[in-house]
């Protein structure tokens, strides 16, 4: 009996040695996995480098949307037909997030040759200053008075870039890192190209490009980014040691 109740203790130690060894090696495995990761899809795994200059003239680069989640989209500032629609549509994004650190928007210009900063600045001005409305269909629009136009932002605009750079870096981002372009340029030349999309990018912490590819006109699929992007705001940035399966790469 005695040496029976012996067995049993030391079936017991090596037992709960062997679950409290297992327990460490996966705390250790997954220490790094983010249980809390959105289940949107990748649609693209890397957004290329790039830089731009915004509203202030500042230089905007990936290093500004590092560890960020942002949306991307592509308009210019005088046009009358989409633009005004999908960027009262942004607005809302905006309105949404705009206290938010670990968020922000590039609106890049589709005619640099055109989008001044200056012009890029007053075009803020109207984004921001302007009164958001829903229309009796339940779209949006932005009501601004023109005869007061004020280049100077009331709203704190810590998030919201327009940016421009070189044509042709702007457009092979649309079609390459962003996929909100139909891949059809209008010429073989990039000076006579003209790229006009309604689509939004949504693009997480890991600068992946998630989701869907979002109808800046269409209220439902707005509704639906606002969604995925607070979902996204709430993965953790991980590291990829062990998900990949083990390596003999020591790098």
């Amino acid at each position: 009996m005695l040496k029976y109740l012996s067995m049993r203790k030391r079936v017991l130690i090596y037992g709960g040695f062997f679950i409290v060894l297992l327990g460490a090696f996966y705390l250790f495995l997954f220490n790094d996995y983010d249980f809390s990761k959105s289940n949107l899809p990748i649609r693209i795994d890397n957004v290329a480098d790039f830089s731009f200059v915004n509203q202030d003239g500042k230089k905007i680069t990936q290093r500004e949307v590092d560890g960020k989640v942002y949306v991307a989209e592509y308009f210019f500032t005088t046009c009358k037909g989409i633009c005004p629609k999908m960027n009262a549509n942004m607005r809302r994004v905006f309105e949404a997030f705009k206290d938010e650190p670990d968020f922000m928007i590039l609106s890049h210009t589709c005619m640099p040759e055109v989008d001044s900063v200056p012009l890029l600045k007053a075009y803020e001005a109207k984004m921001i200053n302007g009164k958001l409305e829903r229309n009796a269909d339940g779209s949006y629009k932005i009501e601004y008075d023109t005869t007061s136009q004020n280049s100077k932002v009331k709203m704190q605009n810590p998030n919201w870039n327009f940016v421009t750079g070189d044509k042709a870096t702007l457009y092979k981002m649309a079609r390459q890192s962003y996929g909100i372009d139909n891949g059809k340029p209008d010429s073989m030349q990039i000076k006579d190209q003209f790229l006009h999309t309604q689509f939004f990018a949504l693009v997480d912490k890991q600068r992946r490009v998630r989701g869907m590819v979002y109808d800046g006109l269409n209220n439902e699929e707005v509704d639906k980014l606002i969604a995925d992007i607070k979902g996204l705001l709430k993965e953790k940035i991980t590291s990829k040691r062990f998900m990949n399966g083990f390596s003999s790469d020591p790098n």
